[in-house]
């Protein structure tokens, strides 16, 4: 792999853990800044063309969340690609504007929301779809959210199968108080998570917001989508995030409702693994997934995927960022 050279503005917990898998496949940080004074510094290296090493092949944003839009949009405009923790920004507005400036200046925007790779999600997202274009009478005719739209004569024949409305999705993400992010509320915090997955399953312009409550406290919120639009029309998903919780929990339940009185198929499955005392384990996967993929990237490849990863990540923020 190429001797990337990389620039590291946040050098908190997720900033560790980035320079560290980074650096194990090869990458050198020729620059960390912890704070603004420190990032002042490799602005006027990068502005007044006395680097050195400078500029970098790459930069990472891990700084606190309401920094994000003005870290990423310094290197972005200097054509410089990007890895930034979640949320891309706090404003619909500003993501958007990011995302668009990545493409104008044709440079890589990555948002990293490590659940997307998450090895059980991936296994999970694979056969529900699978399982989901069966139930809708699909037959050969696989859809995802990741293809073409669907054509004119595309059409589904549902027959006597299930439809798409009896198809309800919960989303569940809970742990203890934390001092790290709060200087956003829960919604750019944990539900961006959630809405990642949930927009790797369908697509963003047939999704209607039916509910949003952020009003319980800055640390819990409840959503629920209804996909509007497309083959999966009918389709609803509830989200509950909290983050001043008694547990842990990451799940995705699936309920397939009733038809002529046979049950559905219903079952939950956990993003997470626990420890004995209940603790969850690290995966291990999710992040070097995320940083392998991030790599290819950066080397050309996947260039339509990488693309998309970005709407997806604005897309979130538009919709966790509404009151």
């Amino acid at each position: 792999m190429k001797a990337y050279r990389a620039i590291l503005v946040g050098n908190g917990t997720m900033g560790k853990r980035h320079r560290a898998r980074f650096e194990a496949c090869g990458a050198k940080f020729i620059a960390v800044a912890d704070n603004q004074e420190e990032f002042n510094e490799i602005t006027d290296k990068l502005t007044c063309g006395t680097a050195g090493e400078l500029p970098a092949d790459f930069a990472v944003i891990a700084s606190p969340a309401s920094t994000h839009y003005t870290y990423a949009k310094f290197f972005l405009e200097r054509k410089i690609p990007v890895l930034v923790e979640k949320p891309l920004a706090i404003s619909g507005e500003e993501a958007q504007e990011l995302v668009d400036l990545a493409a104008k200046n044709d440079t890589l925007l990555f948002v990293a929301q490590s659940e997307c790779f998450n090895p059980i999600f991936l296994n999970f997202r694979k056969h529900f779809l699978a399982e989901l274009n069966a139930r809708l009478g699909a037959g050969d005719k696989q859809y995802d959210a990741g293809d073409k739209q669907l054509g004119a004569g595309d059409m589904f024949v549902a027959g006597d199968k299930l439809p798409a409305g009896n198809v309800r999705l919960e989303f569940r993400r809970e742990h203890k108080y934390s001092e790290r992010c709060r200087d956003v509320d829960v919604s750019l915090d944990l539900l961006v998570h959630d809405l990642g997955l949930f927009f790797t399953l369908f697509r963003y312009e047939d999704v209607d917001i039916s509910f949003k409550t952020s009003a319980e406290s800055r640390d819990r919120a409840r959503m629920y989508l209804k996909v509007a639009r497309g083959p999966y029309k009918g389709v609803t998903a509830d989200f509950y995030v909290n983050r001043d919780s008694d547990v842990d929990v990451r799940t995705i339940s699936v309920s397939y409702g009733r038809q002529g009185g046979s049950p559905g198929s219903d079952y939950t499955v956990s993003l997470a693994r626990y420890l004995d005392n209940g603790e969850i384990a690290h995966i291990p996967d999710s992040l070097e997934n995320e940083h392998r993929f991030f790599l290819k990237l950066l080397d050309g490849a996947c260039g339509d995927w990488g693309k998309r990863i970005a709407r997806i990540a604005a897309d979130c923020v538009k919709i966790a960022s509404r009151q």
